[in-house]
This record gives C-alpha cells, structure tokens and sequence, in this order.
C-alpha cells in the first residue's frame, strides 16, 4: 500500500461519520463510523466481564435465576393469516401471479434485461369495509419498476383467489433503490472515467484494484434533480431512476463518492457542481 493516501475524491474517511448530501441543496445524512461497523471486540471484552460478574455472583447467591434458555423459532407455515406478515412462500406466490407474460415481455430490469425490477412485496391495506371483517381476504401489493419506460408498476394480487384485482402505473414515484440496483450504480461509476478517483482510493486503501461492486458494500440513496443545481446530464433525475452511492471498503474506510451521481435509466454518470 502506498504512504501517502492520494484524496480524488474529497478523502478516505475512517473512524468518523461523514455528511452526505441527500439533493443538491446538501441535506445532511450521517453514515455510521469505520469502528462501529468492524469492530466488536469492545463488546466481546463487555461480554466476558459480565458473565465473570455473574459467576461470582452466583457461587455468592445460590438461589440465583439460571439463565434463560432461548428457544428456536416455530417453522413458518406455508400461509399467514389475517395481519400476519406475508411468509416465504406467500411471497413467492405473489410475486409469479403479478408478473404476466405482458409485463415480463415488455419490461426491462436494471440490467437490461427482460421482465421489470422487482422493488418490494409488502401485505396490502384492508379495504375500508373490511377492517373490522376477521374473515377478510388476504391481499399483497407487489411493486416493479420498468426501466423500458421508467414507470413504477404495483400489482395488488388477493392471496385467496389468487387474482391480480389492480394494477397501479405511476412516473416520477422513486422508492429507496434495492441491492441489485445499487451494485449496479457502483458498477457505472467503477467502469466510467469519473470512477477514476474511487478506483484509486480503493487502491489506496487496501494495495488492491478495484473491479468489481462486490469488492464494497454500499448504501444508496434516490437523487431527484433540483433546477440549476446539476450538470444536464441529470436534469431528468427524479423522471429517471438516478442514484447516490456511499461506499465502504470491506472491513475498511468510507470512500467519500457524494458527488457523483448515477442515472441506471441511461447508464450516464454525472457530477454534481461539474458542467
């Protein structure tokens, strides 16, 4: 690794939370410090001298409580009832109900390739003559987002009857990204000129080359574009899917990206403050 730490992207920050900017306008997000997510041997030394205390107190106390016996969790059932959450298996199910042949064939994913991008499987709300209705059917709203036409697409599907009863189509609606579409930003930035910086303080700090999303873990926020306050590259953020990446080495530092911004509906990069 080399001595000095060449900063292309602001700095490589360690032990200390950094300030990233949620729009142009620069609201604050605290990320969690370098120690908190590595390192634990501060909390295995506390563990090992509270169990030394009790067993001194307990040679000292002979009616002392026995320590608690934790039991494994009951196997889930192939189906929920009522509120209960959705299981894995209900999940599944929704998930194939709401993705037709139509939109699997005219959606794409954030790779391109055919069928949308799942989002999100949650339990849906009752209806309102239902919520004091025990016998009430159980529904799931399954979310896409279709990069062919950039629309956010929710499926209510009724897992009694196994019927897709809505479907809801809406642009501009930007939830959080997912895993997949945030290794995917990371992989734009990785592979563009302007990634030239993250690529050095990569190397910088670990003597390795970086190549790949899966040598970071990442955290991303949406980016919606403020007029004036970005390059017009990003002007359609907020239309388009456009994303933040906060980066961390592996057992590492924060890798300080906050300017850089990817559109996956285009695959462009851009950086905020730069024409």
């Amino acid at each position: 690794m080399r001595t000095a730490v060449h900063r292309h992207l602001g700095k490589l920050v360690a032990g200390a939370a950094i300030a990233v900017a949620a729009t142009a306008v620069m609201i604050g997000v605290t990320l969690p410090s370098t120690a908190g997510a590595d390192d634990t041997t501060g909390d295995v030394a506390a563990g090992q001298a509270a169990q030394g205390e009790g067993g001194r107190q307990g040679q000292d106390d002979p009616a002392e409580v026995p320590p608690a016996v934790v039991e494994e969790a009951p196997e889930e059932g192939d189906e929920g009832t009522g509120r209960d959450p959705l299981t894995d298996d209900e999940t599944e199910r929704v998930v194939r109900l709401a993705l037709n042949p139509a939109l699997r064939a005219s959606a794409e994913d954030v790779d391109g390739d055919r069928g949308p991008q799942r989002l999100g499987v949650e339990l849906a709300e009752p209806e309102p003559g239902e919520l004091d209705d025990p016998s009430a059917p159980r529904r799931a709203d399954v979310t896409f987002y279709d990069y062919a036409t950039d629309r956010l697409v929710t499926r209510t599907v009724n897992l009694d009857t196994g019927e897709v009863e809505r479907t809801a189509t809406q642009r501009g609606v930007q939830p959080p990204p997912t895993r997949a579409e945030s290794a995917e930003a990371a992989r734009l930035l990785i592979a563009d000129p302007l990634g030239a910086g993250l690529r050095s303080d990569y190397e910088d700090a670990t003597g390795k080359e970086l190549i790949s999303p899966d040598q970071l873990l990442l955290n991303s926020m949406v980016y919606r574009a403020v007029p004036g306050a970005q390059p017009a590259a990003l002007d359609d953020c907020g239309a388009h899917r456009c994303v933040r990446l906060f980066p961390k080495v592996k057992n590492g530092p924060w890798i300080d990206a906050r300017d850089f911004v990817m559109d996956l509906s285009t695959g462009e990069v851009g950086r905020l403050g730069r024409d």
